[in-house]
């Protein structure tokens, strides 16, 4: 694997703890801001939605743009949000530091997933990105635990802090080794043959699966630290703890569907969304058993990213030779779910439900995308609109 592609990694590490901390945080934002956790758990959603509008916005913005400056631009503006949103005290403007950043965090990785797939061969892209969204793990792993301590002890403006440091370390690392030419005219892409390859029914499946399994996961895990200390009794020092041991589930998860989704895309999807069904219902009936909740949300988080390689993958291909608005399309579809499971999880609190009932939301999710895989895998679908038969015959040896 080129250097680079483990500089993207660590990039998406520096921005993906960002992105989860604030599920450790919540408690500690709620009652410095006086708002209720689930008003905070909204500070999740805000930034689904930023990286929602920003993928497929930035995507167009940048199609000519040297990937290198893209890069940097993003990561800049991404660790300026962060110093503004630690010197804040209104709940209001860091909300929109939130969706600022998700905005250029989400262009990051459309630009960096198609950076990677053009730096490796085709039958390696799958295990390519599970090296760039490892950095995601990683952040789990460190990130999200370490970010958990430093609200506990030094404020939750000590994590943001955080971030924008590791965002300009992570600025060197991009300058140094990703190359800094622009694309060749002649082959740069278009945004004609980037519009028409959106129109193959197969990627609008995959895109649904993509916002599926992520609101499977987002509806138990944005809400992990209060679950864990109202439900199931664990101090909130041990929280950190949990979510690094989530992180590690993670971490082994997409190492290993990595390995298999670019010859098993299908195997490898059918068998994590099983697994999250299961693991979530089980979640929902021993919520009060420390134990077993503990070894749950652990399998939660392998079972969870091992579907991630699978679902970045498949839509590159499907793409065929104008994936850069298809790439960003799915980010935009991982940021749905991101969205919608905040906001479905926080409505069951609100209306008196429970924290295990998080568990029954993400069976039903969990269920729904299931039944998007299995149509994909057995019905067959048009593939009118792709640019040509060879794009044609692509999408087929995709599916």
């Amino acid at each position: 694997m080129p250097i680079a592609v483990y500089v993207l990694g660590l990039s998406i590490f520096a921005q993906g703890t960002s992105e989860l901390m604030l599920a450790g945080l919540l408690p500690e934002l709620a009652t410095d801001l006086h708002v209720s956790i689930p008003q905070a758990g909204l500070l999740i959603s805000a930034f689904a939605v930023g990286m929602l509008v920003g993928a497929p916005v930035l995507a167009v913005v940048t199609l000519t743009w040297s990937r290198r400056t893209a890069l940097l631009v993003s990561l800049a503006i991404f660790a300026l949000t962060h110093v503004a949103g630690a010197l804040t005290t209104s709940y209001a403007v860091l909300l929109a530091t939130r969706i600022v950043g998700a905005f250029v965090y989400a262009g990051f990785w459309s630009v960096a997933a198609v950076t990677v797939m053009t730096l490796v061969r085709s039958d390696s892209r799958a295990r390519a990105m599970s090296i760039v969204t490892g950095g995601l793990t990683i952040a789990t792993i460190i990130g999200l635990p370490l970010g958990t301590v430093l609200g506990q002890h030094l404020g939750w403006q000590s994590a943001f802090w955080t971030v924008a440091g590791l965002c300009v370390l992570a600025m060197a690392g991009v300058a140094t080794t990703v190359p800094a030419g622009r694309p060749d005219p002649a082959t740069a892409p278009r945004l004609g043959d980037e519009l028409r390859v959106l129109r193959n029914a197969r990627l609008w499946l995959a895109f649904a699966t993509t916002a599926l399994v992520t609101a499977t996961i987002l509806v138990v895990f944005s809400y992990l630290a209060p679950l864990l200390t109202q439900t199931t009794g664990l101090p909130p020092g041990a929280v950190p703890g949990v979510l690094a041991l989530y992180g590690l589930g993670s971490f082994i998860g997409i190492t290993i569907g990595g390995r298999f989704a670019d010859a098993l895309p299908f195997h490898t999807l059918f068998i994590s969304i099983t697994g999250l069904v299961v693991l979530s219902g089980l979640l929902a009936l021993t919520a009060t058993v420390p134990v077993t909740i503990i070894g749950v949300i652990v399998l939660l988080g392998g079972f969870g990213f091992a579907a991630n390689p699978a679902l970045n993958a498949r839509v590159f291909s499907l793409a065929g030779d104008a994936p850069t608005l298809a790439t960003a399309t799915n980010f935009s579809a991982f940021n749905v779910g991101i969205t919608a499971g905040p906001w479905l999880g926080g409505l069951a609190i609100d209306a008196g439900a429970g924290y295990p009932a998080l568990g029954w939301i993400a069976v039903g999710t969990g269920l729904a995308a299931l039944a998007t895989v299995l149509f994909a895998a057995y019905v067959p679908v048009s593939s009118q609109g792709l640019a040509g038969r060879g794009a044609s015959d692509r999408s087929r040896r995709a599916a």
